[in-house]
């Protein structure tokens, strides 16, 4: 089993596409329109084989905004100034200790995204 999309609550197609492509630097795989008042776009973030997916006709317009969501990078400072840079309000950088840190992101849905960066080099107990 591959877990290979998420369904995203958007209100505003338009700004939810504009956020994702431009300001957090995900790939739009696909914007259609297949009929019967649908529209479905879908956008992959670098590197990921798991993307997202919202529309119209996708989900209830009611339906509650997906919270956690975890992108997991290299160096989450790095990532959190670029995504800054880019318009996006992200939080301070937390050290959770071990050799994880996370820094934290909404979409304008109130979609919630957690950067997540796991240091290679987390000391673990050395057996004798």
């Amino acid at each position: 089993m591959r877990l290979e999309l998420v369904p995203l609550v958007s209100t505003d197609v338009e700004r939810s596409k504009a956020f994702y492509a431009d300001r957090v630097g995900f790939h739009v795989d696909h914007d259609v329109e297949p009929g019967i008042g649908m529209r479905v776009v879908q956008l992959t973030p670098p590197g990921s084989a798991c993307s997202v997916v919202f529309g119209v006709g996708i989900s209830e317009p009611d339906a509650a905004p997906v919270r956690g969501l975890h992108l997991v990078v290299d160096d989450v400072e790095l990532t959190r100034e670029a995504l800054i840079h880019n318009g996006v309000e992200v939080s301070e950088v937390s050290d959770m200790g071990g050799g994880v840190r996370y820094a934290y992101f909404s979409d304008p849905d109130g979609n919630s995204w957690a950067l997540q960066q796991i240091s290679q080099e987390v000391d673990l107990p050395v057996e004798s």
